[in-house]
């Protein structure tokens, strides 16, 4: 089974322990005979024999001999058993220790369409209940097998050598059990798959309110968050209810079957004593050990219920575990060279799950070179500096930087190159100074403030309860949205990366910290072609070049005064933004 292969090739470096656990289950599981047998003989020799009473006088010395042996064989069963557990579960934490960390790097390596695809609180489920489900079918699921079978078949040899007829009666109930619990895996399989999925959405459910509690609290929709969570939590609810529910249909046939065991013995093995088939003391065995057999066909309906969630969760695992990435990230780079800063768009398109984004998109932008980019929303924008980077690929054209294609770069020494401040703001939840100091975290305490007062964000910051090392809450919680845009732009700046991309970083700010920041980015002091998204004319005023899009498509490209001489889009938002007057088209032209 491809499941159990997947376990086995995840234990490397705890096979030996693992199945040294199992060779102890064996071990241990065969162990429970020796009490009954032992049993056997006091009842024979001492208490129902012919000669019982004369060899409590003659044989007190095997008496003690066998109470003695009893004690032990229960002591070394415990030892062996305390051994056992140990051995499995350090087998499974670091199987469990190993395979998180191989799905954690799994998933760092997936490219951008892995996570716009993939629910973060269901990779969260993965990486936490469902793996720790998989460690718990090693260590307890397997071992209760592998005990209930040893058992099971060592009672069963052990009965055959007292006495075949008698065993038979008591396994003539065997295929019935089984015939029950195979009906009940086949039900109840589809059951768990369900459940898990509901559990995932219960999850991501849970996520998405938390690290959206600012929203709902801003449009006080936390009754419509509460009936959403109560929705999901009672649809997991009622998908595992209903599971159980089916394990309770299946269990009173079970149960029945295990404890006709006893029955049986108790009608036939009985005769059997009358009739002098078997002494007392083999009917003896056979009652301290029938458990040994009604226990397992008991436990198998359990069994079978934990190896369903087993099956559920692992298929979920594998799922990551197997992920490929269309963008792969080799880490083979040797050593990082020093792009200039040249950038090509060569005839770019790109569809994003079939819906053209960008069309036949081209041009070029010079090392050192400043260019804005505006547009409408929705007309490619991020899009088109998402592919600089290789976030994604393009569907058809190339992008190139320094002249190569960014798919024939390292991904390590292109992404090395590029300094970025994204349009979503994302702080750690660090200090301030760690935040900044994310992308270098060898950044001396002078360059951090340096390049704070470069991004209009020191003054701020020594207003801060402790300065430089306060601890912004989880995604910068606490702090404005400037603030969070100017602690971005530090981050982006501390790395002096030849590439610099600002995603509309400046919105959130107040004039004259942007012309501060303006400023700052034209007296940068080392070589860096900057590509600047706005939305704001006195952002893209300076620039060498403004890029406007349209449609995913390049439909104005100049600077400010050739683009405001051509009088279109851009001409449109420079009036909106300076004047409030606009073109106004009339059914005869413009005026």
């Amino acid at each position: 089974m491809f499941e159990l292969k997947w376990l086995w090739q995840n234990l490397e470096g705890n096979r030996a322990r693992y199945i040294l656990a199992l060779c102890l289950s064996v071990v241990g599981s065969s162990l429970m005979i020796a009490n009954p047998y032992i049993g056997q003989q006091i009842v024979d020799t001492f208490i129902s024999g012919d000669n019982a009473i004369q060899n409590l006088t003659d044989k007190r010395g095997l008496l003690i001999t066998l109470c003695l042996a009893m004690i032990g064989f229960t002591l070394l069963r415990t030892g062996v058993a305390y051994v056992t557990t140990m051995q499995y579960e350090r087998a499974s934490q670091n199987m469990l220790y190993d395979v998180r960390i191989y799905l954690y790097n799994k998933i760092q390596g997936q490219d951008m369409h892995y996570y716009d695809h993939n629910r973060t609180g269901d990779l969260m489920t993965k990486m936490t209940g469902d793996l720790d489900m998989v460690r718990h079918s090693l260590s307890w699921i397997i071992k209760t097998i592998i005990e209930s079978l040893t058992i099971f078949l060592v009672a069963v040899i052990y009965f055959f050598s007292i006495d075949v007829q008698l065993t038979l009666w008591l396994l003539i109930l065997s295929p019935a059990i089984f015939a029950v619990a195979f009906l009940f895996a086949k039900k109840v399989r589809p059951m768990y798959v369900d459940l898990r999925e509901r559990l995932s959405q219960l999850n991501t459910t849970t996520q998405e309110n938390i690290a959206g509690n600012r929203v709902v609290k801003a449009f006080a929709r936390e009754d419509y968050e509460v009936e959403k969570f109560t929705e999901k939590n009672i649809n997991y609810s009622q998908a595992n209810k209903k599971a159980a529910l089916v394990w309770l249909d299946y269990f009173p046939y079970l149960e029945t079957f295990a404890q006709a065991f006893g029955v049986t013995l108790l009608f036939v093995g009985g005769l059997f004593v009358m009739n002098g088939r078997i002494t007392f003391g083999e009917f003896a065995a056979f009652s301290s050990l029938v458990w040994a057999i009604s226990n397992p066909m008991r436990n198998i309906g359990i069994i079978i219920n934990d190896f369903q969630r087993f099956f559920a969760s692992l298929s979920k695992i594998i799922e990551v575990y197997y992920a490929k990435p269309d963008i792969v990230n080799e880490h083979k780079l040797t050593e990082m060279r020093r792009y200039e800063g040249r950038i090509q768009f060569d005839h770019v398109s790109f569809k994003y799950d079939g819906i053209e984004v960008l069309h036949d998109v081209s041009f070029t932008i010079n090392p050192g070179e400043t260019i804005a980019i505006m547009g409408s929303t929705g007309s490619g924008k991020t899009t088109l500096i998402n592919l600089i980077p290789r976030f994604y690929d393009v569907s058809e054209g190339t992008v190139r930087v320094d002249g190569k294609d960014v798919r024939k770069l390292e991904l390590d020494e292109l992404r090395g190159n590029i300094g970025i401040a994204t349009q979503d703001v994302l702080l750690f939840s660090d200090t301030i100074d760690g935040n900044i100091a994310f992308g270098n975290p060898d950044l001396s305490e002078e360059d951090t403030v340096h390049n704070a007062r470069l991004a209009a964000a020191h003054d701020f910051i020594l207003k801060m309860p402790d300065g430089y090392d306060t601890i912004v809450g989880e995604r910068g919680v606490g702090l404005s949205g400037g603030q969070k845009q100017r602690i971005a732009l530090a981050r982006a700046l501390a790395v002096h990366r030849p590439i610099l991309i600002l995603d509309d970083t400046t919105s959130a700010v107040d004039l004259e910290t942007e012309e501060h920041i303006q400023k700052s980015l034209r007296e940068l002091d080392y070589p860096c072609t900057k590509i600047i998204i706005a939305q704001r004319v006195s952002t893209t005023a300076q620039a060498d070049r403004i890029l406007i899009l349209d449609n995913g498509r390049l439909v104005e490209e100049g600077s400010h005064k050739e683009l405001l001489a051509k009088r279109g889009y851009y001409y449109d938002v420079f009036m909106l933004q300076n004047e409030g007057i606009g073109r106004q088209v009339t059914g005869n032209g413009t005026k």
